[in-house]
C-alpha cells in the first residue's frame, strides 16, 4: 500500500469518532478527562485529601453559582444606606411627635378629603379657603365642638393637618426613590433589598391607614349624641402602631448594617464577641430583653387607646384613681358599653372602650414596664450574668433605665396637669425613645446567623 493510501486509511478510521459526534456527547467526555487528569495530579497524595479538595471545589462552584443567581448583589451593604436609614428613622420619629400635636390641637379632622397628589398644595385663593372651610362646617367636629370658629382659626388647624400629611408624603418619596436607586445600583445585599421593599410597602400602607382613621371621625355614628367628636381609638392605635413598626424596622436595619461592616474590619475579634454572646449564662437575660421590648410596645399601644378615648382627662391623680387604687367594679364593667343582649362582649368592650378601664390598663402596663426594666438592670449586675455580659449591653441596660424613668415622670405630670399639649407631646415622644432603647439593647445581644457565616468565611480566607 502506498504511503498516501495509509494516510487516508487512518483518517477514515478516526473520522467517525472525531468528526461525526455531536458536541453534547463530547462535553461529558471532556469532563471525564479533566477529572482523570485531576486524579492523576493527586495520585501521589492520600485519597482523603483528594476527596476533600474535590469537595471544596464543588462548594466553591456552588457559591459562585449562587452569587451569579443574585446578579451582582454585594455581600455587605453600603454605609451610605445605613446613614440614609437613620435619617429616615429620625424623620418618622419627628412625624410621630407632630402627629401627636395634630391630635392634641384638634386639627386632625380639618381636612375632610384624601387627595394623595393634588392635596399636597394648600388652598391658594380666598375662594379655595372658603370651599375648604365649607366642607369642614359639614363635619360633626365643627357642629359640636367648634360652631363659632372663623376662617382665620380654621387656617391654623388646617395647616397643622396639611403639614402632617405633606411630611408623610415626603417620607414616602424620600424612601421609595432611594430604595429603587440602591437596589438598581447593587448597593445592598439581597436580604437588605427585601427589607427596603418591605418598608416601602409599609409606608404606603400607613398612608391608607391614616385616611382610614380620619374618615372614622367624619361620621357621627361613632360617638354618643352630644359627646366629643373623635376618631376610632382602634384605628388611631393601628395608625400609631404602624408608625412604630416602620421606625423600628428602619432603625434595626441601619444599626445592623453598621455593626456588620464594623465586624468585617476585624472578623476574628468579631467572632470572639459572638462566642461571648452565646454564653449560656446570658440566655435568660437575652430573652428578658426581647420580652421587655415587646412590653414597651404594648404599653405604647395602650397609650394610643387612652389618647383615642381622651381617657387622660379623668382620674387626674396618681397613684390612686378616685378613692382607691382602682375605680369601682361597677364602673370598670359598665353594661353601657356592651352591644349584645347576652352581654357576652361586656369584658372586652370595657377593656377597649371604657375610658376608666383603658386608663387603668395603661397605668398597670406602665408600672409593669418600669419595674421590668429596673429588674432587668439589676439582673445585668448580678452573678454570672455580670461577668459574661458585654460592656455595651450593660450600658444599654443603664440607658434604658434613664429613659423609662424620664418617661414615667412625663406620664405622671401629663396626668396630674390634665394633659397639657407640651407634656403630652413629650410623653408620646418618650414612648418611642424608650422603645428605641429597648430595641438597641436587644440588638446588641443578638447577631444574625448570616453575619456569623460571613465572618467565618473571612476568617477561613485569612488563614489560607
Amino acid at each position: 500500500m502506498t504511503p498516501l493510501g495509509s494516510v487516508f486509511r487512518r483518517i477514515a478510521i478516526r473520522a467517525p469518532s472525531q468528526f461525526f459526534v455531536c458536541n453534547q456527547c463530547l462535553r461529558p467526555q471532556s469532563r471525564i478527562l479533566k477529572t482523570l487528569q485531576q486524579a492523576r495530579r493527586y495520585s501521589d497524595k492520600p485519597a482523603a485529601a483528594t476527596i476533600s479538595n474535590i469537595a471544596e471545589q464543588a462548594a466553591t462552584k456552588a457559591a459562585t453559582s449562587n452569587a451569579q443567581a443574585f446578579k451582582g448583589f454585594p455581600k455587605t451593604t453600603s454605609k451610605a444606606v445605613a446613614y440614609w436609614l437613620l435619617g429616615s428613622a429620625a424623620s418618622v420619629f419627628g412625624i410621630v411627635v407632630w402627629g401627636g400635636l395634630t391630635r392634641l390641637t384638634e386639627s386632625g379632622l380639618s381636612i375632610t378629603e384624601w387627595k394623595p397628589v393634588t392635596g399636597s398644595l394648600p388652598p391658594r385663593s380666598q375662594e379655595d379657603w372658603e370651599s375648604e372651610f365649607e366642607k369642614y362646617r359639614a363635619s360633626p367636629e365643627f357642629k359640636i365642638l367648634n360652631p363659632n370658629m372663623d376662617l382665620e382659626e380654621f387656617k391654623k388647624i388646617y395647616f397643622m393637618e396639611w403639614s402632617h400629611r405633606v411630611w408623610g408624603r415626603f417620607i414616602g418619596v424620600s424612601f421609595v426613590l432611594p430604595t429603587i436607586y440602591f437596589i438598581a445600583r447593587r448597593r445592598v445585599t439581597p436580604k437588605m433589598a427585601l427589607n427596603l421593599v418591605g418598608i416601602s410597602a409599609l409606608i404606603g400602607f400607613q398612608g391608607f391607614i391614616g385616611w382610614w382613621m380620619v374618615k372614622s371621625g367624619l361620621k357621627d355614628d361613632l360617638f354618643a349624641p352630644g359627646s366629643h367628636p373623635r376618631v376610632s381609638q382602634y384605628r388611631l392605635t393601628a395608625h400609631l402602631g404602624t408608625a412604630f413598626v416602620c421606625y423600628s424596622w428602619m432603625l434595626l436595619s441601619a444599626i445592623s448594617i453598621l455593626r456588620a461592616r464594623r465586624m468585617a474590619l476585624d472578623p476574628k475579634a468579631a467572632l470572639s464577641i459572638v462566642a461571648a454572646l452565646r454564653n449560656p449564662a446570658i440566655n435568660a437575660f437575652r430573652r428578658s430583653a426581647f420580652a421587655v421590648a415587646a412590653l414597651v410596645f404594648v404599653t405604647a399601644m395602650s397609650g394610643a387607646l387612652v389618647a383615642g378615648l381622651d381617657a387622660g382627662l379623668i382620674y387626674n391623680e396618681f397613684p390612686n384613681m378616685g378613692k382607691g387604687l382602682f375605680p369601682p367594679a361597677s364602673e370598670l364593667w359598665d353594661k353601657f358599653y356592651s352591644r349584645k343582649e347576652d352581654k357576652s362582649d361586656l369584658y372586652w368592650r370595657n377593656a377597649f372602650e371604657n375610658p376608666s378601664h383603658v386608663q387603668m390598663d395603661h397605668r398597670i402596663l406602665a408600672v409593669s414596664t418600669f419595674c421590668a426594666i429596673l429588674a432587668l438592670f439589676a439582673y445585668s449586675r448580678t452573678g454570672k450574668v455580670a461577668a459574661a455580659l458585654p460592656k455595651n449591653a450593660k450600658k444599654g441596660a443603664m440607658g434604658l433605665v434613664h429613659l423609662v424613668s424620664l418617661q414615667v415622670a412625663l406620664g405622671i405630670s401629663t396626668l396630674i396637669y390634665m394633659v397639657p399639649i407640651p407634656l403630652a407631646a413629650a410623653h408620646q415622644a418618650g414612648s418611642l425613645a424608650v422603645l428605641t432603647g429597648a430595641l438597641v439593647l436587644a440588638h446588641r445581644l443578638h447577631v444574625p446567623k448570616s453575619t456569623v457565616r460571613a465572618l467565618e468565611q473571612k476568617v477561613k480566607q485569612l488563614n489560607k
